[in-house]
């Protein structure tokens, strides 16, 4: 099976917008870390992640989004996802972490 997975970066209002697509998996998940590592380590504001395009995570993608989450946290911001897909919003709230990140429609 083939992955992949793009970013898109804006800066918006002090804050950092990456939009994702594609898939991320054990495959394609090394990346996602290091690009939302990077944002958060770059300490530019809160970070809003756009998962519109986003087709597919896994618990390898979910696992870095919690541990970009806990690092933004360190820096006193916050994490807001936005735009799930209904199969991958059901994954967050199967999960429980509707309830740790600010999520938006």
């Amino acid at each position: 099976m083939s992955s992949e997975i793009r970013f898109r970066e804006e800066s918006i209002d002090g804050c950092v917008k990456v939009y994702v697509s594609g898939e991320v998996d054990i495959y394609t998940s090394q990346l996602l870390k290091d690009k939302l590592y990077q944002i958060v380590d770059a300490d530019q504001g809160d970070l809003k992640i756009d998962c519109r395009e986003l087709n597919y995570i896994d618990s390898t993608g979910l696992g870095i989004f919690v541990g970009a989450l806990k690092k933004a946290k360190q820096n006193g911001k916050q994490i807001i996802i936005s735009n799930l897909k209904e199969n991958i919003k059901k994954l967050f709230i199967i999960t429980g972490l509707n309830n740790v990140f600010v999520m938006e429609e």
